[in-house]
């Protein structure tokens, strides 16, 4: 009798863990995959693709995607997958939705790989409201015709008859974004590119709008663009500048077999990535302007090279390459006081290859000032600056040999000439006023 009452009490706790653990395998897991869709913006258009993203710790088992109108589904993709993964993203064409311009509602069924539900596992239903949007956005230009030099600054400010998930201006393809103002309008500063012609400038300038839809409108913006001559200078390298250059850079071509292939790497492969990254940083701008009248240059100080200045480099009687001076060069004495040209926050402070010691300064619509070789910086990224503020001192950091500042000033991330900004005229004549002149006209 006791063998048999302990053979049951065994056996009922043997029952008892099978079925606690078959009630924890089927009811651990009660909820459906997350479910996130991109772009949600609402709307879609018959060449929208839409993003699809699961997760689950028990795997994704399957996914359904239909558009329901007025109460009726139709399926337009739908996946089952032989491998539950903890993470899924498919691809939805709203191509073959067969929808008609208007709302409807997308539903997206997804269901996990838990024994859930006998088995069958979790299943999550979203249902997000849309519309298909087959119509683009029309922009309408509010500035007259931008006069702009080579190497210079142009505005544009202009309206859209509809929300956007972006906007702005195309010079030759490369994309410079617009910013919505207070009155809804949207403002652009663009540059004239140094290496463009103004025939070519003027041809491949576009402004363009995408809608939440992702309908995009491009059409030709005129410009009145006009030739601007830099000064061409041939420099014979010698070997004094080349081991002087690789005993103070030598970190930024480690590879280098000889001093003129340190100078070579610095001068094209450093030099094109501190191009991009100066781009790249021309992105971190506010969408109002900070800044308030003529820019400041740096005091006392007299120009040692020009924007633009064309630079052909020679060793032993042979080219070895080339490159543009895209700043103005200032002297005054060493160690000089170095104040920010006008007010602007603080989006760049630190070390950036051939420019050395850095600081850039955001004054809002992607329009910034740089600052570079710098002995030191007094500011940190974040600070809010205002004109004539000091930020720190002259150096001969970077590709530098002595004590000045080479000042700069960026439209969309790219240089442009800083002494339009250092000129109210200037200023007041194509930029503050013609933005002023199309407030008044609307």
């Amino acid at each position: 009798m006791r063998k048999r009452s302990l053979f049951l009490s065994v056996l009922g706790i043997i029952v008892v863990a099978i079925l606690v653990l078959g009630g924890y395998t089927f009811f651990k897991d009660l909820d459906g995959p997350t479910v996130d869709v991109t772009p949600n913006t609402g709307r879609v258009s018959p060449a929208s693709v839409l993003k699809v993203r699961m997760k689950d710790p028990s795997g994704i088992r399957s996914i359904s995607v239909g558009v329901r109108k007025n109460n009726v589904l139709n399926v337009i993709y739908s996946k089952h997958f032989d491998q539950y993964l903890p993470e899924r993203e498919v691809e939805v064409p709203m191509k073959d939705a067969n929808l008609r311009e208007g709302a409807f509602e997308l539903e997206i069924r997804a269901t996990d790989g838990s024994l859930a539900g006998f088995g069958q596992g979790n299943t999550r239903t979203v249902q997000l409201p849309m519309r298909l949007d087959t119509q683009p956005p029309r922009i309408s230009v509010k500035t007259l015709p931008p006069n702009v030099r080579r190497g210079g600054t142009a505005v544009v400010r202009y309206t859209i008859d509809e929300d956007v998930s972006s906007s702005g201006v195309l010079v030759a393809g490369y994309f410079v974004p617009g910013y919505m103002q207070k009155d809804g309008s949207y403002l652009c500063f663009f540059p004239f590119p140094y290496t463009m012609t103004a025939r070519d400038y003027k041809n491949s300038v576009e402004i363009t709008a995408t809608d939440l839809a992702g309908n995009v409108t491009k059409s030709h913006l005129t410009v009145m663009s006009f030739e601007r001559t830099f000064k061409s200078d041939s420099i014979e390298v010698t070997d004094n500048f080349l081991m002087a250059v690789e005993s103070k850079l030598r970190d930024l071509a480690p590879d280098a077999a000889n001093p003129l292939e340190c100078y070579l790497y610095i001068n094209n492969q450093v030099r094109a990535a501190n191009v991009q990254a100066l781009r790249e940083i021309g992105r971190d701008t506010a969408a109002a302007m900070l800044w308030n009248g003529v820019f400041e240059r740096l005091p006392r100080s007299a120009p040692r090279a020009g924007f633009g200045d064309h630079r052909f480099f020679n060793y032993q009687g042979k080219p070895v390459g080339e490159s543009y001076h895209l700043g103005f060069d200032l002297a005054s004495v060493r160690n000089a006081e170095v104040p920010a040209a006008n007010s602007g926050r603080v989006v760049f402070c630190g070390n950036l290859g051939i420019y050395g010691n850095l600081i850039v300064i955001d004054h809002g619509l992607g329009l910034m000032s740089i600052y570079s070789h710098l002995n030191d910086q007094v500011v940190k990224v974040g600070d809010v600056v205002q004109r004539g503020q000091l930020i720190g001192h002259t150096g001969s950091t970077g590709l530098a040999f002595g004590d000045h500042l080479h000042f700069g000033i960026l439209v969309g991330g790219v240089e442009v000439t800083p002494l339009e900004w250092l000129d109210p005229k200037w200023i007041k004549d194509n930029v503050t006023g013609r933005i002023d002149a199309s407030m008044t006209q609307q």
